[in-house]
């Protein structure tokens, strides 16, 4: 029955015309009113990137073989203890191909347990980052002291490359978004994480020539389905690189930043970097401003001041990581070019040891005190 109701809301939508598709700011984009109402009446948003410490990447997590509904409800409440009231959380296409339903419904056990929590993710339907081959079944495992080794792309190039098969993902994001539409559990919806993304430090010899425009094209697409559902939250997708790259934005930042509702962004620069380029952003948008992936330690991206920062400009913040995992992320980006035998003085990203424990109870100490959780 569940099937039949999706797919009679996807036959329900009016259909996007080319010529509509082929514009910079496709009809049914929230107004500016609209999107600041939405966000006065919201907590500010305050949370992680998050994936299970079991998973190595988004097909683990949510596979039926290995959903772990009480790992999840375990370090979600580690999260919402340290002050966290949101959690940005990446899907995969091949898990809606092999089995929607089964899907759909872990999705509402992971919104069941986030909300007792008093947690409202926000859902990623894409990314453009790591592995371009993704496969399902069981994952490889982790590469000895690399930095997220296992993480893959959704879609894989082998559907990015060809856009005779980029209609294959509509029941995807207009499956999952329908039945989600008026869910007051779900924040917002991303649609593609870092599409152009080349990955030259670890894939990028697999990389597709034109990966840029194939992303772009994908881009349009589901920017104009999602449209069709017209859900309650806002739909977004962030630029990407730092403030050096939001100032000379390419042509498929520009999309992003003329479609999204609510504008989003990533930044692990230092502090200064970020607060030029929030309140840059801030002068050229006047719509609500979350930065969905920062903290990177070695790198100068910390959350104190970080954070503070974003209060102060009530800029939504995710930071990368949450629990120490097979994923690996307190690892270093350079583990991919350099060999690195033991765990690093400083920890890249991440929180939480694996049994909860943190990493720095300086850090914990100073998102509760912002927070005002106690």
């Amino acid at each position: 029955m569940r099937r039949l109701l999706v797919i009679l809301g996807l036959l329900a939508a009016p259909a996007l015309h080319a010529d509509e598709l082929s514009t910079k700011t496709l009809r049914g984009r929230w107004s500016e009113a609209k999107a600041n109402a939405w966000y006065a009446d919201q907590p500010w948003p305050v949370g992680a990137n998050y994936v299970p410490r079991s998973a190595i990447n988004q097909i683990t997590m949510w596979q039926a073989q290995t959903f772990d509904a009480k790992m999840i409800d375990q370090e979600l409440g580690w999260a919402a203890a340290a002050g966290m009231n949101t959690m940005r959380v990446f899907l995969h296409d091949l898990l809606w191909a092999q089995d929607p339903d089964g899907l759909i419904d872990r999705m509402d056990e992971f919104l069941k347990i986030a909300q007792r929590h008093r947690i409202r993710p926000m859902f990623v339907f894409f990314d453009g980052v790591w592995d371009p081959d993704p496969y399902l079944g069981q994952q490889r495992p982790p590469r000895p002291y690399t930095h997220n080794s296992g993480w893959v792309q959704s879609p894989g190039r082998t559907i990015l490359g060809n856009p005779e098969r980029h209609d294959e993902l509509k029941s995807y994001v207009k499956g999952i978004m329908h039945y989600f539409a008026n869910d007051a559990r779900v924040l917002a919806w991303d649609l593609f994480n870092e599409p152009d993304n080349l990955n030259q430090n670890s894939y990028g010899g697999l990389e597709l020539a034109d990966k840029a425009n194939a992303a772009h094209a994908l881009l349009i697409k589901a920017f104009g389905w999602a449209r069709e559902v017209n859900p309650k939250q806002p739909i977004t997708t962030g630029i990407w690189g730092d403030h050096e790259r939001w100032t000379d934005p390419s042509p498929i930042f520009e999309f992003m930043l003329a479609n999204s509702d609510i504008i989003t962004f990533h930044n692990y620069g230092g502090a200064e970097n970020l607060t030029l380029q929030i309140e840059e952003m801030k002068a050229a948008h006047n719509r609500p401003l979350l930065c969905t992936e920062y903290m990177a330690r070695g790198n100068g991206s910390t959350f104190d001041p970080h954070l503070g920062i974003m209060k102060r400009h009530r800029v939504g913040a995710f930071h990368w990581g949450l629990v120490d995992g097979i994923s690996q992320t307190k690892y270093p980006w350079a583990t991919w070019r350099e060999v690195f035998t033991a765990e690093p003085e400083i920890w890249h990203h991440d929180v939480f040891h694996a049994d909860g424990t943190p990493y720095r109870q300086s850090e914990i100490d100073y998102i509760r005190g912002l927070t005002r959780r106690r």
